[in-house]
């Protein structure tokens, strides 16, 4: 080849390059953008479920089954761009379908506990199963976290799961016909949305949460005791033995309980001291320092330090109950067949307080007809 065919060569080789460089990087952002899918989960006692994934421009990806509004699934980047899935929970639907602590599940009508199964309201005292001990848990033996809610993939420029189902009146226990839905919003900041509202034709009580399970440095990778914590409360609900609050609003200060500084899960989990023997750790409820009452604000922080991922709770309820993963014993297997151990993972669930309907100074939780109840929670993740 000449000089002067060598240099036509390169020039060739140059436009080529330019011509094929636009399409290719269009190729690219075609892959990253965002979107919802779903695909067929399995079968369940009301029907077959679906597994929606919403994935952002960043390459976040959330997956949600309709049966029980489950987060199935978190995949978030750590600092160097590596996805891990944060989410403690299973890869089929028999695994949801059987006894599992509640992985994920949207919990209701009543997340957390209200004592003895009873409450009473506008005089008529209602009786409630009692699925935990001598108290009622999280909606009763049967909740929203194993019913099928009806989905609609909601259309715009982010990936949006709506999620709906009617409680009927008495549904465990449980006054009036109540209209509920579920939005999970996935945005291009690594912020996962959760949306609750609900209204009723009688008077009657919810609390709705969202239980997911967490574990910074990937699911199935161990314990999460020296994942650094932070709860912009100074106050917490101290518990009896049945884990069912006393009623009073206990500083923090000077506790085992105070994590208003960025300290590890860990650090005093096993001190001796009555309140976390009585929940085998930290199975709590913390009175939010909101400076707006019903405002959308931070809550909680965890950090994990080898991944460098961080996760931000904002929400606009008064509380939230920071939960260890104390009852977790290696017994679960999950998604890869991973083991999931003594705290392998820790939930924050967003909230009003357990027992409201029996404890007169707490923030009430009765909804009335005509009224529409109405709160957010965002989970923002983020990695240094």
């Amino acid at each position: 080849m000449g000089r002067s065919q060598f240099i036509l060569y390169l020039v060739l080789v140059f436009l080529f390059a330019c011509q094929s460089g636009p399409e290719k990087a269009g190729q690219e952002s075609e892959e990253m953008k965002a979107n919802i899918s779903v695909t067929p989960f399995g079968e369940t006692p009301e029907g077959e479920a679906n597994l929606y994934t919403l994935v952002n421009e960043k390459g976040m990806k959330v997956e949600i089954t309709n049966y029980g509004g489950i987060v199935t699934s978190l995949l978030v980047p750590d600092r160097h761009g590596k996805f891990e899935d944060v989410a403690l929970g299973f890869d089929n639907i028999d695994d949801y379908l059987a006894e599992h602590p509640y992985f994920g599940a949207i919990v209701g009508r009543y997340g957390n506990r209200i004592a003895g199964g009873q409450f009473t309201l506008d005089g008529t005292e209602y009786s409630l199963a009692k699925n935990d001990n001598e108290n009622h848990l999280h909606g009763g033996d049967r909740g929203f976290d194993k019913h099928l809610w009806d989905a609609e993939i909601v259309t715009g420029s982010l990936p949006v799961l709506k999620l709906t189902r009617t409680s009927p009146d008495l549904e465990e226990g449980y006054p009036g016909n109540l209209d509920v839905a579920v939005t999970y919003t996935l945005d291009n900041e690594n912020v996962l949305t959760i949306d609750y509202e609900a209204t009723t034709d009688k008077a009657t009580i919810i609390n709705l949460t969202n239980h997911t399970y967490f574990n910074l440095a990937g699911q199935g990778e161990g314990d999460i005791l020296e994942q650094l914590l932070t709860i912009n409360a100074s106050r917490y609900t101290p518990v009896d033995e049945g884990l069912i609050p006393l009623g009073t609003l206990d500083s923090v200060a000077g506790t085992p309980f105070d994590f208003r500084g960025q300290t590890m899960i860990g650090s005093r989990i096993d001190e001796t001291n009555e309140q976390l023997e009585r929940g085998g750790g930290y199975d709590h409820n913390y009175v939010l320092d909101k400076e707006q009452e019903g405002a959308l604000e931070l809550a909680a922080k965890v950090h994990e330090f080898n991944s460098g991922r961080t996760m931000e709770v904002y929400t606009t309820e008064p509380g939230i109950q920071f939960y260890s993963g104390n009852f977790l014993d290696g017994t679960l297997t999950g998604k890869g067949e991973k083991t999931y151990g003594h705290r392998a993972g820790f939930c924050l669930e967003t909230q009003h307080y357990p027992d409201s309907p029996n404890q007169s100074n707490f923030p009430s939780v009765i909804l009335r007809p005509g009224e529409t109840y109405s709160t957010t929670t965002q989970y923002r993740f983020s990695a240094m």
